[in-house]
C-alpha cells in the first residue's frame, strides 16, 4: 500500500506540472488503474485540462480544486491540499523533471495493476468453483499498455511525435557550462548519456566530477554522488566546503596568491590594433605565439605581472570567443584566513539548505561498491525521499567492485556495461572518472591508446574526455588544464580537439574560466 501511494503521488505530480509527461502517457492513460480515489480525482482533472488546453495545469490546479471542492469529502480535501502544498519545489525545477523515467514507471505500474486485476478475477472465479469462467478470464487477458511505447512503427504518422521527443531529450543538457567549455562539452551532458573523464593519477578527476555535480545542483538538478573509495566521506565533504567557500582550510594555501585569468595572446604580444582592446601595450612584445601558448611558465608570468602593474587583460572582441587566441595571465588574490568549520557550515547551509538543492552523497570503502548497489540505493532514495536523480556521479568506476567472476578485463567491461545500463534505465546523466595507463605520464595529451585494463570502456561511454597537463609541469604550475576528446559518440572527434580550463585547486576551483 505504501509503494502504491508513493508511485501514484509521483504520477499525479507529473500530470500537474509536466506537459511533456501528459503527452507521453495520454494514449495509454487509464485512471481506473489508479488505486487511490484522490489520485484518480486529481488525475482526471489534469487529463480534462490537457485535452482542452493542450498543456499541463501547473498552478491552475489550485483554481480547479476550488471549483471542484463542493463534491469532495473533508478527508479527500486534506489529501489534495497536502499534495498541492508539496509541489512548490517541483514548479521551480520543472525543467529538470525526469519525464522519461516517470513514463517508464507509469507503464510498469499500470501493467502490474492490470495483471493484479485479472488475477483477482480468476481467483474469485476459482474460489466460487467457476472453472470455465476462470479459463475465459485467463484467455481474455490483454496488456493494459500497447507495445508502441517500446516498439514504434515508422510508417505510422503518429510516430512523428517521437521525433520531437528524440531531438528534445538529446539536446537539453542536465548541466551547462559557460563560454568555450560549454561549447566543447555541453552537448554530451544530457539525459541518458554516460560520460567519463580519463586522467593520470592525481590529475584532478575527483575535482572535475565534483565541479560537474555542484554546477548541476546549482542549476536545479537532483544529484547523486557515489564515492567509491577514492576518498572518505569526510574528505569529500571537506573538498565540497572548500569548493563552496573558495578558500582552503590550510594555512599554506591561504592568504595572498597568484591565480590564472583569461587573456588574449595578441594582447600580451602587443599585436592587436582593435579599438575595443583593453590595453595599449604588451608585456611580451617581440615574443612568438608559440612562446605564449607552450613555453611561458608561472615564474615568467609572475615576473611580468610585477613589472607591468598597469597591464590589463582583454577578451573584448567577438572573434576571441571563436578562435584559439586564448592565453593565461595571473592576478594576485587574497583569500584571507583559512576556512573555519563555522564558515564551512554556513556555506553548506546557504548553498544546499536555504536554496533547497538536492544533493545526496554516498561513500563506500574501496572495492566494495557495485553498480547494483547504486541502483538499489537510488530505488531507496526514490521511495523514501521522493528523490529521482538527474545526474549520477561515480568517483570512480575503476575502483568499484565487479559483479561477475573471471578474467579481470571481463570484470572491467561488465562494470562499464552496467554503468551504461544505469544511464539508460534511469534516463539520467551518469559521469565517472577512469585511470589512464602508465604511458600517459610521458605524454602531454591523452589519446585512444591510453586506456587502462580494457579498451571496451570506449564502447560503452557516450563520450570520454581527457584531463591533460604537460609532462614538464608548466601548465600545472600556471593552473591550466587542457580537456580533449578521446571518444564522442555523436560527433566527429579528434584527440587534438581541446579546450583550456583555468583552475586554482588551492582554493578548490577546478574551473575558473576557459578559452580555445
Amino acid at each position: 500500500m505504501k509503494e502504491e501511494k508513493f508511485i501514484e503521488r509521483r504520477i499525479v505530480t507529473g500530470l500537474i506540472i509536466s506537459t511533456e509527461y501528459l503527452q507521453s502517457i495520454r494514449k495509454i492513460w487509464n485512471s481506473k488503474l489508479l488505486g487511490s480515489r484522490t489520485a484518480k480525482m486529481i488525475a482526471n482533472w489534469c487529463i480534462e485540462f490537457y485535452d482542452e488546453y493542450n498543456t499541463a495545469p501547473g498552478q491552475e490546479i489550485e483554481s480547479i480544486f476550488l471549483k471542484k471542492s463542493k463534491g469532495i469529502s473533508k478527508e479527500e480535501g486534506l489529501d489534495i491540499e497536502d499534495i498541492l502544498e508539496s509541489l512548490s519545489d517541483e514548479y521551480e525545477h520543472q525543467d529538470k523533471f525526469n519525464v522519461l523515467y516517470l513514463r517508464d514507471q507509469t507503464i510498469q505500474y499500470f501493467d502490474e495493476r492490470n495483471l493484479r486485476a485479472f488475477l483477482d478475477d480468476i481467483s474469485n472465479d476459482l474460489d466460487e468453483g467457476n472453472i470455465i469462467d476462470a479459463k475465459r478470464s485467463a484467455y481474455a487477458y490483454t496488456p493494459s499498455i500497447d507495445v508502441e511505447d517500446k516498439d514504434i512503427d515508422l510508417s505510422n504518422p503518429d510516430t512523428l511525435g517521437s521525433i520531437d521527443k528524440a531531438f528534445s531529450i538529446t539536446s537539453q543538457p542536465v548541466v551547462k557550462y559557460p563560454r568555450q567549455l560549454g561549447q566543447f562539452i555541453n552537448d554530451q551532458l544530457v539525459r541518458g548519456a554516460f560520460v567519463a573523464f580519463m586522467a593520470s593519477e592525481k590529475r584532478g578527476k575527483t575535482w572535475q566530477l565534483m565541479d560537474v555535480a555542484m554546477r548541476a545542483a546549482s542549476q536545479g538538478a537532483n544529484v547523486a554522488f557515489f564515492q567509491a573509495g577514492d576518498m572518505t566521506q569526510e574528505q569529500q565533504l571537506r573538498r565540497m566546503c572548500i569548493y563552496l567557500a573558495k578558500k582552503s582550510d590550510r594555512e599554506r594555501y591561504s592568504g595572498k596568491m597568484f591565480e590564472p585569468v583569461r587573456d588574449c595572446m595578441y594582447n600580451q604580444l602587443d599585436n592587436c590594433d582593435r579599438k575595443e582592446r583593453e590595453c595599449d601595450f604588451g608585456p611580451f612584445e617581440g615574443k612568438e605565439e608559440d612562446y605564449i601558448r607552450r613555453e611561458v611558465t608561472q615564474a615568467d608570468l609572475v615576473e611580468a605581472v610585477k613589472e607591468n602593474p598597469d597591464y590589463k587583460t582583454c577578451h573584448n572582441c567577438s572573434k576571441y570567443w571563436e578562435r584559439p587566441w586564448g592565453a593565461a595571465w595571473l592576478k594576485e588574490i587574497d583569500t584571507g584566513n583559512p576556512l573555519t568549520v563555522q564558515e564551512a557550515k554556513k556555506k553548506v547551509e546557504k548553498f544546499f539548505v536555504k536554496n533547497k538543492r538536492r544533493f545526496k552523497l554516498s561513500s563506500h570503502p574501496n572495492k566494495t561498491l557495485k553498480i547494483s548497489d547504486i541502483d538499489m540505493t537510488l530505488d531507496l532514495w526514490e521511495r523514501r525521499d521522493n528523490f529521482v536523480a538527474d545526474l549520477i556521479a561515480i568517483d570512480y568506476l575503476d575502483i568499484c567492485e565487479a559483479e561477475v567472476a573471471g578474467d579481470f578485463r571481463h570484470q572491467e567491461n561488465d562494470k562499464w556495461m552496467r554503468a551504461r545500463g544505469l544511464s539508460q534505465k534511469r534516463h539520467a546523466l551518469v559521469i565517472t572518472g577512469t585511470q589512464a595507463d602508465a604511458g600517459s605520464y610521458k605524454k602531454d595529451r591523452l589519446s585512444l591508446e591510453n586506456f587502462s585494463e580494457d579498451k571496451r570502456k570506449y564502447a560503452h561511454v557516450t563520450a570520454m574526455f581527457g584531463l591533460n597537463q604537460d609532462k614538464k609541469g608548466r601548465e600545472k604550475g600556471i593552473g591550466i588544464m587542457a580537456i580533449n576528446e578521446i571518444v564522442v559518440r555523436e560527433d566527429a572527434f579528434l584527440s587534438s580537439n581541446e579546450v583550456h580550463v583555468l583552475q586554482n585547486l588551492r582554493r578548490g576551483q577546478p574551473c575558473l574560466s576557459s578559452y580555445w
